[in-house]
């Protein structure tokens, strides 16, 4: 890439190496960078926290009112569910015995 690039990571964390990054910026190959995830959440790389060109912000991805309303409505219907017939509508590993 062109020196002096902008990187943006809003997708996922593990896509970027943050000590790569960090070297990069450290270089001025990449002028700055916004983040919204992180490589091992919660932790972020220190070369990130400390560097002025950095913009790091939380994953706000579903902060709508209309995300939270069908989150909890999914959560309580997935409560009422597993209440109900003894099984989830979501289960996670920790719960296969409820599928």
């Amino acid at each position: 890439m062109k020196d002096g690039v902008v990187v943006v990571n809003s997708a996922r964390g593990p896509v970027m190496d943050e000590a790569a990054l960090v070297e990069a910026l450290d270089s001025g190959k990449v002028l700055s960078a916004g983040l919204d995830v992180f490589e091992e959440e919660p932790k972020v790389h220190p070369g990130l926290i400390s560097n002025p060109n950095v913009m790091l912000v939380p994953h706000m991805g579903t902060y709508t009112v209309e995300t939270m309303a069908a989150m909890e409505e999914w959560a309580i219907a997935n409560v009422r569910r597993g209440l109900e017939t003894g099984k989830l509508k979501s289960p996670v590993p920790e719960q296969d015995k409820l599928k």
